[in-house]
C-alpha cells in the first residue's frame, strides 16, 4: 500500500505550469519531477515507476492520449490527466484509454490536490481491505499477488494498469460472487465516478482480452445480464 504522500510525475510542456505546479506539489509532501513532453516522462517512469503520473493532453510531438496508452499499456501506474477543453472527446476518451481520473484547466491547486490524494488513496488499495485474504490467491490458474501487484496466468505474467488490477482483484476476491456495476463502479473507482457505467465496462473488454477471455466458451469473467459481472476460475 502506498504510504501517502508520494512520487509524483509531472508531465506538460508548459514551463510555468511545471514550476508553480511542482512547487505546491512539495510544499504539500510529495516528491516530485517533471517532464516536458511525453518521451522523456515515458523513461522516468520506465526507471523510477512514480505513484501518480500527472499527463497534459496538448504536448508536442507525442500527445498526452498517445502517451496515457503506453503508460496503461506497458507501465500501470496511475494518471491524471489535464485537459484545457470543458467536457468533450479528449475526456471520455482519456477515461476509455485507462486514465484514472481528469481536471480541467484552469483549475484552483486545492482542486488538484484533491484530486491527487484520491487517486492516489485509490490505487493503493481496494477500499474495505478487512476481509482481504494475506499472500498470493491461486483461484484455478490464475494467480494475484497484491503486494507485488503481479498477476499469473498459467505461470506467465500478465501486465495490468493499477485499476485494471483492481478491478481483476475484487471480482477474485468475490468468485462466484455476482457483483452489481454499480458496487464495481463505487469499490473500485470511488463514488465521483457514479453514473458512468461505461468506465466498468471498458476496463472488463480490457480484462477479458488480457485474460484470453474474449474468445472463450467459458470465460472466466461472466456477464449476469442486467445485474454486473461475476469471476469463474478456470482449473488448471
Amino acid at each position: 500500500m502506498v504510504t501517502m504522500p508520494g512520487t509524483i510525475l509531472l508531465i506538460d510542456d508548459d514551463k510555468l505550469m511545471r514550476r508553480s505546479l511542482a512547487f505546491n506539489l512539495q510544499q504539500a509532501g510529495y516528491t516530485v519531477s517533471t517532464a516536458a513532453d511525453a518521451e522523456s516522462g515515458i523513461e522516468i517512469i520506465r526507471q523510477h515507476r512514480p505513484d501518480l503520473v500527472i499527463l497534459d493532453i496538448g504536448l508536442p510531438g507525442m500527445d498526452g492520449l498517445d502517451a496515457l496508452k503506453i503508460i496503461r499499456d506497458q507501465m500501470g501506474v496511475p494518471v491524471i490527466l489535464l485537459t484545457a477543453r470543458r467536457r468533450g472527446v479528449d475526456e471520455i476518451l482519456g477515461l476509455e484509454l485507462g486514465a484514472d481520473d481528469y481536471i480541467t484547466k484552469p483549475f484552483e491547486f486545492d482542486i488538484l490536490q484533491a484530486h491527487v490524494k484520491a487517486v492516489i488513496r485509490r490505487t493503493s488499495s481496494i477500499k474495505d481491505t478487512a476481509s482481504e485474504p494475506e499472500g498470493t490467491i491461486i483461484q484455478g490458474n490464475l494467480s494475484i499477488d497484491p503486494a507485488g501487484h503481479q498477476v499469473l496466468l498459467g505461470g506467465e505474467p500478465i501486465y495490468l494498469s493499477p485499476k485494471e488490477f483492481d478491478l481483476l482483484y475484487l471480482l477474485v476476491l468475490n468468485a462466484g460472487k455476482v457483483l452489481s456495476t454499480e458496487d464495481i463502479l463505487n469499490r473500485v473507482w470511488g463514488a465521483e465516478f457514479e453514473g458512468q457505467p461505461q468506465v466498468v465496462y471498458v476496463h472488463i473488454r480490457w480484462l477479458r482480452e488480457k485474460l484470453g477471455d474474449t474468445h472463450n466458451n467459458a470465460p472466466m469473467i461472466q456477464t449476469v445480464r442486467g445485474i454486473g459481472y461475476k469471476f469463474i476460475p478456470v482449473e488448471k
